[in-house]
């Protein structure tokens, strides 16, 4: 699935499921939220905080999963209602991004290992 085919899934799940999209600072703040539950995820996985009960770490990289979804999908109805094309803007991001560090990486000692 194309980044284009995900907002036009999104904006006709929104309009037949969802009844209309919530309005855009409603969508920033849960975007914010569905962050939130990644890097509670992420620093329990991979950083030194613990799972308040063992069993929740079975289930961690699924949950993981589900929740990057989520930020994804409230991420493309926010690019739907402001008119982003988030294929055409990663792909200038990328562009920007190898022309301004194409040595910047290549040339930082912290990357080495």
């Amino acid at each position: 699935m194309t980044l284009q085919d995900a907002q036009q899934r999104v904006d006709e799940w929104i309009k037949t499921i969802g009844v209309r999209y919530f309005n855009e600072l409603t969508n920033t703040a849960m975007l914010t939220e569905e962050v939130g539950e990644v890097a509670r995820i992420m620093s329990r996985v991979y950083g030194e905080q613990s799972f308040k009960r063992p069993e929740d770490a079975a289930s961690a990289k699924e949950d993981l999963a589900d929740e990057m979804a989520d930020v994804l999908f409230v991420l493309i109805c926010l690019a739907n209602q402001t008119g982003v094309d988030l294929e055409a803007a990663l792909v200038k991001n990328l562009d920007k991004k190898t022309k301004r560090d194409k040595d910047r990486h290549q040339n930082n000692d912290k990357l080495k290992s």
